[in-house]
């Protein structure tokens, strides 16, 4: 098996169960103790898992549940977020809501000198041991399997806040705006908005055209859209139209504030 594939499977087993003992992983994926110690020293170092005594908790920004919404391929997703993760510059406050785009926008700013405001778990402990970051994690209802904070004690928590960059991914995008999943998430989003000088949308290109339960806000609140090549020419004038700055990841910016920094 090689290593990738093993590690995969390891996240995997994790997942499942929330906690798993060494001693299952060594079972499960046929390795040695040393092999298996190595694998979660790493997978601990990059988010994925936290090394418990005797085994391994699953930390991650789960999957289950978002099948429906990501339909696209990993190196799609890593990409927008590297673009995303460019525009941070050092030295910023930056407020990073939940989802598996923004997680992996956070793995991307890992040695970078940021004040980050998050309400997920998961991208918490990808940065909780940055000693460049400085972090503030909101609290409120934990919302199942993904482990973000939500709700009126979410919403209350960012009363104060005030950042330079919001950085947030949707359920979808039409002509008529931003949707997501549920009315919970919607509203500590929106109080997300008004904290932050510049709102950056992080997106798949297959989630233009869909709603989802519950609207967000107008096109004219998304100052920048960070997003992948499969974007048609139709939405791309529709974006532009609407004064929105345009990131496609391995292109430049464009749109009303077009600055020419890369999105790649």
């Amino acid at each position: 098996m090689l290593v990738d594939e093993r590690r995969q499977k390891i996240i995997n087993i994790a997942e499942k169960s929330g906690f798993v003992t060494l001693q299952d992983l060594m079972t499960g994926v046929g390795a040695s103790e040393s092999t298996v110690r190595r694998d979660l020293e790493f997978l601990d170092s990059i988010g994925q898992l936290r090394r418990t005594r005797g085994g391994a908790a699953y930390v991650g920004e789960s999957l289950t549940g978002f099948d429906e919404r990501r339909g696209w391929a990993s190196e799609e997703k890593c990409a927008v977020a590297q673009a995303a993760a460019d525009l941070i510059q050092p030295g910023e406050a930056v407020l990073l809501d939940g989802g598996t785009t923004t997680l992996e926008v956070a793995r991307r700013l890992v040695g970078k000198h940021l004040l980050v405001v998050t309400n997920s778990l998961p991208v918490a402990n990808v940065l909780v041991n940055q000693a460049r970051v400085e972090l503030l994690l909101l609290g409120g209802y934990l919302y199942p399997k993904t482990g973000v904070a939500l709700g009126p004690h979410a919403v209350a928590g960012l009363q104060d806040i005030h950042v330079r960059r919001l950085v947030m991914s949707v359920g979808g995008i039409t002509r008529d705006g931003l949707f997501n999943s549920n009315t919970l998430l919607v509203e500590t989003e929106r109080r997300m908005m008004e904290a932050a000088e510049e709102v950056v949308v992080v997106s798949d290109s297959s989630k233009l055209g869909h709603s989802a339960l519950a609207r967000l806000c107008g096109l004219d609140e998304v100052d920048c859209l960070v997003i992948d090549s499969g974007m048609s020419p139709e939405w791309r004038s529709v974006v532009e139209e609407a004064g929105i700055k345009l990131v496609i990841a391995g292109d430049k910016v464009t749109g009303s504030n077009e600055s020419g920094v890369s999105g790649s």
